[in-house]
């Protein structure tokens, strides 16, 4: 690909993965979807750039999705956009785009000018009924809703509807005219990677800390974030996402510039097998060679893309509904076969590092963000320095 105005080269700036339509864990908008509604969603990137493309997801839509218009813009506060800086977006030169059920599309690039850890504004507008919406349950951050067109719209007062999910938006690519550069790093996984239980709009994700010490340190890498809340290495939910296996070479691989996934995922697998709970479902009895058997695929397909693939130890969840006896018996013989099989490319110790000393099977308290499962803010922190840069 030629490095010139008619071909630039896309580089990561953020990503999610996207979910079927659900209810989800919080108040959300995904199975109702938006009629005459403009939504408005901030997501920060962890690359620079001076262009920028949208990809939205129509993956679990049923029906074609008319997108009436959208716009990118840089971030203010809340839902304000910065005055002057609002793009129009168009789709193959139009302002509208319909995207067949099943499928993804990318906007025309926009000139926008943002910096590593600077966040932009993204709306969209749905002037007819949107249908049920493919979505990303847990965001962490905020997204707003207004009636009618309101693309342009600097005043964020008329945005008086919130969620803490994403719709429709599953990337923010930008280019800033240099050459490729394998620079991207995906944390991959379930909730812990996605951020259950940091700071709602502040930006206190693993992968927001980890991106945030590699810029400080002089080693900036792009960073992003494609857990999911729930998600099973081994058996797709309704609820929780496809399993990590269906989907890893589309959330991890496929990235642009990606060269290496840190693999965090299994707690599930372990736990909803001791609750009875309708959403928790399907809920095997997983042995740990089952688990290790489907890490073992990540890390071949990875390897076949020439991907640096890291393996993250289980953290301790004493104290969750999900502990056991039988439980604690599989994560630990999982995490002796993550640090001592040899298979990873490297490992990172998350159970080693967020372990209360005083009892290893649980997490420190100062760790853990009240569920005895999930990091505070500043368990999160403690994840992202345990990260060898020299392994990413």
């Amino acid at each position: 690909m030629s490095n010139n105005d008619n071909s630039p080269i896309w580089q990561a700036g953020w990503a999610t993965a996207v979910q079927r339509p659900s209810v989800g864990f919080h108040k959300n908008w995904a199975e109702e979807g938006f009629t005459d509604q403009t939504l408005r969603q901030t997501v920060r990137v962890t690359g620079a750039g001076t262009r920028a493309r949208i990809k939205l997801s129509n993956r679990y839509g049923t029906a074609p999705l008319e997108v009436s218009g959208a716009s990118i813009a840089r971030s203010g506060d809340g839902a304000a956009v910065a005055a002057g800086s609002v793009r129009r977006l168009t789709f193959g030169g139009s302002e509208s785009v319909r995207i067949p059920a099943g499928t993804e599309v990318y906007s025309d690039p926009a000139e926008v000018t943002v910096a590593a850890l600077e966040s932009l504004t993204v709306s969209l507008y749905f002037a007819g009924p949107s249908g049920p919406a493919t979505f990303h349950a847990q965001a962490w951050a905020t997204a707003y809703r207004a009636a009618g067109a309101q693309l342009g719209e600097v005043d964020p007062a008329v945005f008086g509807e919130t969620t803490v999910s994403w719709y429709y938006l599953a990337a923010v690519e930008l280019a800033d005219g240099g050459p490729v550069r394998r620079d991207t790093v995906v944390l991959f996984g379930d909730s812990i990677t996605d951020g259950f239980g940091s700071t709602v709009d502040a930006d206190r994700r693993y992968s927001d800390a980890l991106a945030e010490r590699l810029a400080a340190e002089g080693r900036p890498l792009r960073v992003l974030n494609l857990g999911i809340g729930g998600n099973l290495l081994l058996n797709d939910s309704e609820w929780f996402g496809e399993r990590a296996g269906a989907r890893f070479d589309r959330d991890a691989l496929a990235q642009p510039g990606v060269r290496s996934v840190v693999v965090l995922v299994g707690l599930n697998d372990i736990g909803f097998s001791e609750v009875d709970l309708p959403t928790y479902k399907p809920a095997p009895d997983n042995a740990p060679e089952q688990l290790i058997a489907g890490y073992r695929e990540l890390i071949e397909r990875a390897h076949a893309a020439a991907v640096r693939v890291i393996g993250a130890t289980i953290l301790p969840f004493k104290g969750s509904e999900y502990h056991t006896p039988a439980a604690e018996a599989k994560r630990r013989a999982v995490n002796e076969w993550i640090r001592t099989g040899g298979a990873f490319d490297a490992v990172v110790d998350f159970a080693a590092v967020m372990a209360d000393p005083a009892d290893p099977d649980a997490l420190l308290p100062a760790y853990d963000c009240g569920d005895f499962k999930h990091p505070s803010d500043e368990g999160y922190r403690v994840m992202a320095r345990a990260l060898d840069p020299a392994a990413l």
